[in-house]
């Protein structure tokens, strides 16, 4: 008999290697009933039980007898009810504390009857073939603020972890997620709140299918409730933040049946749900992307058979990942570096990074995710201390640090230990002396290095050891890829639109690469030129920022993105911010422009990498040193802080500046190269280059703009004072692919406004869908029927994305073919239309459409504020109030401001009393709170409100930019009202609604 010995076993890997669709498409209409019944006919064949469990009493019992048998025990009945109503159903625990308990206490003690205590496992997350998965569906919730029924729910002991939301083919994906929405504000808290246990969602309209996570979920109902001004901590939890499952090639798994045959597979789901779910310090659930899963499992699987073969301390030990800029490399590497510090024969984790700036910002990412997870140090003797300490699991170092403590501490017992050592940018300064020391010093490593654009012999250096020039030849094999291609397809990063803007007219018979550098760079640093370069910054600053867009960051309305400034040296930057400071004071224009240096030892910038800036300001020449000082002095009186260049003080002022550029404080950052790496801000959209940049370093550069945030953010804009057409194409081909160029930057001008044929289809462009509107629906004229509104929605909404992408392009200003009167017009007719639909505050009727997509986002975003209604206002007094046509254009600004319409009759009622010598600013402010003041009045007196109390309460609510309805606040204005009959909770409803409208027409001019 033949005898085999395993030399290596490894588990099934989460992301399959390679897919290929078994979907026989039959060309059958398929009814959702229809799509619903394959879907759980599909789980039942991998194993998933099917019960018929439609109630709470159902799933109660299911849940004990689960538990029961996960945990080999049986609940008495008191201890049941103990356990069910302390651990699992408490009242005082909502979707964070249920998230809490499965992803980090999963592990409940019971108290028994005896007195004793017996651990109860909610989930084995050692052996996740020990949990049991059950399917159900049309599982109905009656005790919400609706009548709800689900479609389908997974149970993993029991316990709802995992629902699908299934539209019919057709209906648009996003309408699943509009639903889940509803049901997260109305009913999954209701009864015992068993569902707000759900970990991750599920959508799919059968030909498209998505998957995300539930506190993305309730930050985003959070943000939308009471007009989206709930505060929130993140701004990621929109449809944008929804994810294709795909291959481990990183092809979308998106047709229903070939994603329940992968994602929904019993080993794939429960180790997503087990292992590659990461809960962060500000409770959000981050559910990880296939891309990152299956990164992360070659890296395990490498050090597995690394160990197993012996292959320790050397090239085969590790590998590389290249996964683009933007992709979310911190939190593969995070999730890594935890799984790999928990194998037993792991000693410690190096999380090594480059530079100071980047040590600060992936501390702060990894704190993020887990509260001292990650032991960050400040000094080589601290290092020392950690690489000596047994309880250090993961440490966070820069690789000077390293470099110090390998040279200062020869024989340090560390370099015997079993040491994973993981770069988080492994580009070149990593390939020289470093490097050597690190893999001669220590024996039993594994290197692994993540990046975003690594270096292959087309991009590698002349200069440099000749062994050590390339990524494959530092790191070792290619172990997982994801290109800005993959990306861009997949929306987890935005695409480009770049603009070459002339600055330097060359001899006719001169090529600009033919003249001398140094020449080229007295012409670029021109005085004239830098003159001219700001004045069409500042020219064109709203258009390219969408300074007129509003949106919601941290329950803040913001009016627009803000930028960087990319300049060739530290001379030139000092031109600029100069330049910048004498034009804003000229025009009388208010613009936070600040800048950031330091030393950097090669001033002949590269340009394809950046060289290292450290927080040296004392080698700067005295000139430069004393010019940050200035300008460190005016930030310091714009925000009323205290910086200087002092070695203590600068890294302060380099944090500060970048926390105020995630807030979106500062307008625009000049830098040399400083904030272009390892700098994320969602909040930035546009890039001002005057800088040549190439390859490695033009990506990264680029790539600061690309962050997604929501629908009124669609492209990373960049505007080029060099031409580097050449450079960028070069460079995206070189790390995306050969046609990576049409997927990575957006299209022309023309192709957006008159059309363009892709993949034999023609997409239409502006005019034509202006034409068609006008001709279908003329201005004045009623829509009828249902079929006609739908098609209405769809027209302007189409109109409205395009519009957004246009209105960057400086040709599109005075090309809009509608007047603004009548664009008012139509956001009018498609703001009723959205109310008409349940979109509205009162969305009680649930008849948002199934195959509609309101696109609101873009209609709040180009927002008509209360100074223009004013304005106008002024303007008809001017006139001695003869001039109607003015009414009738505030009556429309009115009707198509999604903000202004709950203060109609408040300007109206206005208008008729101000009289015609009044100063309409003050006469308004005056009006407001006197109006106020009597609005409150008749509410308090017709409801018989405590009054100390319900002004308390209104003016807290509008400090904080939300009523809050739910918890004791509201109960402690309400007067004595009998608890029986129901009568108390009727008052309360009907005093909710009076103080709800009453908070609308006032919000935001008070």
């Amino acid at each position: 008999m033949s005898q085999y010995n395993i030399v290596v076993s490894t588990e099934k890997s989460t992301v399959v290697a390679e897919y290929v669709s078994t979907y026989n498409h039959t060309g059958k209409y398929q009814s959702e009933a229809d799509l619903e019944r394959e879907f759980i006919r599909l789980l039942q064949e991998q194993g998933y039980d099917y019960l018929k469990i439609h109630n709470e009493a159902s799933l109660v019992d299911n849940l004990r007898t689960q538990l029961e048998q996960l945990n080999g025990y049986k609940f008495s009945e008191e201890e049941w009810n103990r356990f069910f109503s302390e651990c699992l159903a408490s009242q005082n625990e909502g979707i964070v504390e249920k998230t809490q308990k499965m992803q980090t206490d999963h592990v409940q003690i019971l108290r028994r009857d005896d007195g004793s205590t017996k651990n109860i496992y909610l989930i084995d997350k050692k052996n996740i073939h020990n949990n049991q998965l059950q399917v159900i569906n049309q599982y109905a919730e009656s005790q919400g603020n609706h009548d709800t029924r689900y479609d389908v729910t997974v149970l993993v002991n029991g316990i709802p972890l995992v629902h699908i939301e299934l539209k019919r083919r057709g209906v648009a994906i996003r309408e699943a997620f509009n639903q889940i929405r509803r049901y997260q504000r109305d009913s999954f808290w209701a009864a015992s709140g068993l569902f707000e246990y759900v970990q991750l969602f599920v959508i799919s309209n059968g030909t498209h299918t998505k998957y995300y996570s539930n506190t993305t979920r309730a930050s985003h109902v959070k943000e939308n409730a009471d007009g989206e001004r709930k505060k929130s901590k993140k701004t990621s939890n929109s449809f944008e933040f929804t994810s294709y499952w795909a291959d481990a090639n990183n092809k979308a798994i998106a047709e229903l049946v070939d994603f329940t045959k992968t994602f929904m597979a019993k080993h794939t789901l429960l180790n997503v749900l087990t292992k590659y779910c990461v809960l962060t310090s500000e409770d959000l659930l981050l559910v990880m992307r296939p891309y990152q899963i299956a990164a992360t499992e070659r890296i395990l699987s490498k050090i597995q058979i690394a160990n197993n073969y012996k292959k320790l301390g050397t090239l085969e030990a590790g590998g590389y990942i290249w996964h683009t800029t933007g992709s979310g490399k911190t939190l593969t590497s995070f999730k890594t570096a935890q799984l790999a510090s928990a194998l037993p024969y792991v000693d410690k984790v190096l999380f090594v990074v480059d530079r100071k700036d980047l040590d600060y910002q992936t501390m702060k990412e990894y704190d993020r995710f887990q509260k001292g997870a990650a032991n960050s140090n400040t000094s080589t003797r601290i290092l020392e201390k950690q690489l000596g300490d047994e309880t250090s699991h993961i440490i966070i170092t820069t690789i000077q640090k390293l470099d110090r403590f390998i040279t200062k501490n020869k024989g340090h017992a560390v370099f015997q230990k079993h040491v994973v050592i993981i770069f988080d940018e492994c580009h070149r300064s990593q390939f020289g002396d470093m490097h050597l020391k690190i893999i001669r010093s220590f024996k039993k490593y594994h290197l692994f290095g993540f990046t975003g654009t690594p270096i292959f012999a087309a991009n590698s250096s002349s200069g440099g050891k000749p062994n050590l020039k390339t990524t494959p030849q530092a790191f070792g094999e290619k172990l997982h890829t994801y290109t800005i291609v993959d990306a861009i397809n997949d929306g987890n990063v935005l695409p480009f639109r770049i603009d070459y803007i002339s600055t330097v007219k060359m001899k006719d018979h001169v090529k600009d690469k033919d003249v001398s550098s140094i020449d080229t760079e007295n012409a670029m640093a021109d005085p004239e030129r830098i003159r001219e370069i700001v004045a069409y910054i500042l020219e064109h600053f709203d258009q390219k920022t969408k300074r007129n867009s509003f949106y919601s960051l941290q329950g803040q309305r913001m009016a627009g993105f803000n930028s960087i400034m990319a300049v060739s040296s530290i001379a030139v930057a000092k031109k600029y911010y100069t330049e910048f400071r004498k034009q804003l004071k000229e025009k009388n224009r208010k613009l936070n422009v600040a800048t950031i240096f330091s030393y950097s030892a090669n001033e002949a910038d590269p340009e394809d990498v950046f060289p290292d800036e450290d927080f040296d300001t004392s080698s700067l020449d005295q000139t430069s040193r004393e010019f940050l000082e200035g300008a460190i002095k005016d930030y310091n009186a714009d925000f009323n802080v205290n910086f200087d260049t002092s070695a203590d003080k600068f890294p302060n002022y380099y944090k500060d500046l970048s926390m105020r550029m995630k807030g979106r404080e500062i307008d625009l950052l000049i830098v040399v190269n400083m904030f272009l790496t390892g700098f994320d801000a969602t909040t930035l959209n546009t890039l001002w280059v005057d800088k040549n940049l190439r390859q490695h370093g033009l990506i990264q550069a680029f790539s600061r703009t690309n962050r997604i945030l929501n629908s009124v953010k669609t492209y990373g804009n960049i505007v080029c004072f060099r031409n580097l057409q050449e450079e960028t194409d070069e460079a995206f081909a070189l790390f995306g692919d050969k046609d990576a160029e049409s997927i990575v930057l957006l299209k022309s001008y023309d192709a957006y406004y008159d059309g363009f044929d892709e993949h034999g289809k023609h997409q239409s462009g502006y005019t034509e869908l202006i034409a068609d509107l006008e001709q279908r629906f003329p201005i004045g004229q009623s829509i009828i029927g249902e079929q006609n509104k739908k098609d209405f929605i769809r027209l302007f909404g189409a109109i409205l994305r395009l519009k957004n992408i246009l209105t960057a392009f400086d040709q599109f200003a005075g090309n809009e073919i509608l007047s603004e009167r009548d664009y008012q017009d139509y956001q009018s007719v498609y703001i009723d239309l959205y109310q008409e639909m349940g979109g509205g505050e009162k969305a009680d009727k649930e008849k948002i459409n199934d195959d509609v997509v309101f696109e609101i986002e873009l209609i709040r975003q180009v927002e008509i504020n209360i100074d223009y209604i004013l304005m106008l206002v002024a303007k008809f007094h001017e006139t001695n109030c003869q001039d109607k046509s003015i009414l009738v254009t505030i009556d429309k600004a009115i009707g198509s401001s999604m903000q202004l319409r709950s203060k109609k009759e408040l300007i109206e009622h206005f208008i008729e009393k101000v009289s015609i010598t009044a100063e309409v600013e003050e006469a308004w402010k005056k009006f407001v709170h006197e109006q106020k003041e009597t609005d409150l009045e008749a509410i308090i007196k017709e409801e018989k409100l405590k009054e100390e109390q319900t002004r308390k309460f209104v003016n807290n609510s509008f400090r904080d930019g939300t009523l809050k309805t739910t918890g004791t606040d509201i109960d402690k204005i309400l007067p004595p009202v009998s608890r029986f009959g129901g009568g108390r909770e009727v008052k309360k409803q009907g005093v909710i609604e009076k103080l709800m409208k009453f908070f609308e027409k006032y919000f935001g001019l008070v």
